[in-house]
């Protein structure tokens, strides 16, 4: 059995029809291609937007900015205070050094002294003396000493902090005797501790400035 031949005008009619079909599934593979490649980009940002996090809570947001000194007790030979020079991170945000917001923790080795950090104040002088009179610290507390700065709590970029902590004067345990290692860790809000550990010479003098390095 032969097949009818289409007229022109069926097979223009066939044609359009075709071209529709055709142009629909276009359409569709075009509205597709379009929600893919935003899926494509949205999972990219996200995964940017993790691995930045990651790295950000990876790093502290504070380092060590010099050396760090001691000064041993009045009557005896064991550290009683330690001063830690520090800055903000290369690449780091402004920090927010209030009470609320910063934990400060000394490990000793018979002693340990967790969250003693009472806050933070404005120096004007970077010397010894000058820092313990401007911070006044009691046993077991530490405070930082903002240097060069304007007037508020926030640790900037052009600034230096100072952390001054005093142990026990109550103790032998509560202080560093010669070659006992003592362990500082400074948490701020974002990003890792700034872990400090130094271990005192032997030999010490009373009353004297020790070099920790």
């Amino acid at each position: 059995m032969f097949l009818k031949k289409l007229s022109k005008s069926t097979r223009g009619i066939v044609g359009i029809e075709a071209a529709i079909v055709l142009i629909a599934f276009i359409i569709i593979a075009a509205a597709l291609s379009y929600v893919v490649i935003n899926m494509g980009f949205y999972t990219t940002q996200k995964t940017k937007e993790t691995v930045q996090t990651g790295l950000d809570e990876s790093l502290s947001a504070l380092q060590l900015d010099g050396v760090v000194t001691a000064r041993t007790n009045e009557t005896s030979s064991e550290v009683l205070y330690l001063l830690v020079p520090a800055k903000l991170s290369a690449g780091k945000a402004s920090v927010d050094l209030k009470n609320e917001s910063i934990i400060v923790s000394v490990y000793l080795p018979n002693a340990t002294f967790l969250n003693i950090y009472q806050g933070v104040e404005s120096a004007t002088d970077t010397t010894w003396d000058s820092l313990s009179t401007t911070l006044s610290l009691a046993n077991q507390e530490a405070k930082f000493a903002i240097y060069n700065g304007d007037g508020d709590s926030v640790l900037e970029s052009n600034e230096k902090a100072f952390l001054m902590i005093r142990l026990d004067s109550a103790s032998v345990d509560g202080m560093v005797s010669d070659y006992q290692t003592v362990k500082i860790e400074v948490r701020t809000p974002k990003g890792a501790a700034l872990t400090v550990v130094r271990t005192a010479p032997g030999g010490m003098p009373a009353n004297s400035f020790i070099d920790l390095g």
